[in-house]
């Protein structure tokens, strides 16, 4: 193990980009570690912005068939419904988002892990928690509760002027109307102008799924079973078609629940360390099959 070797969960946007290459400035040698949990990113585009920003080594990992099955539909199953409105899309993921980044570290030889969450939010604690119960010898480097860090980086302009002075490729501008986090589960929107409770969010926000307005006026018909409280099988009767691979079905709902507008919440919630926020979210499949598995019990 090296205390100079350091494990970064990297999404490829500015945040992580400007850590990455922040680490760097401190001696650190950055290993990226990019999560795939079906967001609509290229992985291919992410692992080479990363090697092109510095990182020693890149590990792009698939977590989508793990997180279906051993995050998202247990949940389900065990009725997970933060203050009956949201389905934990995020929350679900980081914890396995975690254990992916410990085992690369463990793997690498690393003696840190680092995360961009702020220190205002619940991704924190997710994350915190899962490294210290995983592999508590791991240091952690949270940049942004890093005094030092914060003093560098006060907003938005401050992490787009450094990304201009190293010359970091990134489509990014001042203005960012909300901030985003997508995986299968489920795609979330916050902060920027979603800080208003009065402003309703434009349609164009939503890439997940339909308006209602939207939707198709003719519904479609399918049949869901399930075992022990998970789902086995999706039928669609009108094509002839029989899902029974987990993946697959929930991809397939999710389609299915998106092009019929289904899965939508605009909430103000309260986070974990004790603060007010506004979350809107598009969880389509996880909707239908939510509902689908309440109806049966």
């Amino acid at each position: 193990m090296t205390d100079q070797k350091i494990v970064l969960a990297y999404s490829g946007g500015l945040d992580t980009s400007c850590i990455l290459k922040y680490l760097q400035e401190k001696g650190y040698q950055v290993v990226a570690f990019i999560a795939d949990l079906g967001q609509e990113d290229d992985m291919s585009v992410l692992e080479r912005r990363a090697h092109e920003q510095g990182a020693v080594a890149v590990h792009v990992v698939d977590l989508r068939r793990a997180f279906v099955t051993e995050f998202v539909l247990p949940a389900i199953a065990g009725n997970g419904l933060y203050e009956n409105r949201y389905l934990l899309g995020t929350s679900l993921a980081r914890p396995l988002i975690a254990r992916g980044q410990v085992e690369v570290a463990l793997a690498e030889g690393a003696g840190w892990v680092s995360h961009g969450a702020t220190g205002k939010g619940n991704d924190q604690v997710r994350f915190e928690l899962a490294y210290a119960a995983l592999a508590p010898q791991l240091r952690v480097f949270a940049p942004w509760k890093d005094p030092e860090f914060l003093g560098r980086f006060k907003g938005r302009t401050d992490l787009l002027r450094y990304v201009e002075q190293h010359g970091l490729k990134l489509d990014v501008t001042v203005d960012k109307p909300w901030s985003t986090d997508e995986n299968l589960m489920h795609k979330s929107y916050e902060a920027g102008l979603l800080e208003d409770p009065a402003w309703a969010p434009p349609d164009e926000m939503f890439t997940r799924s339909r308006s209602p307005q939207e939707a198709p006026d003719q519904p479609v018909d399918l049949e869901l079973h399930f075992e022990s409280s998970r789902p086995v099988a999706l039928v669609l009767p009108a094509e002839g078609r029989r899902i029974t691979d987990a993946l697959e079905l929930f991809v397939e709902l999710n389609r299915l629940g998106g092009e019929h507008a289904i899965g939508r919440v605009d909430m103000v919630e309260n986070r974990f360390v004790g603060i007010k926020s506004r979350g809107v979210y598009e969880t389509p499949g996880g909707t239908i099959l939510f509902q689908a598995l309440r109806d049966l019990e």
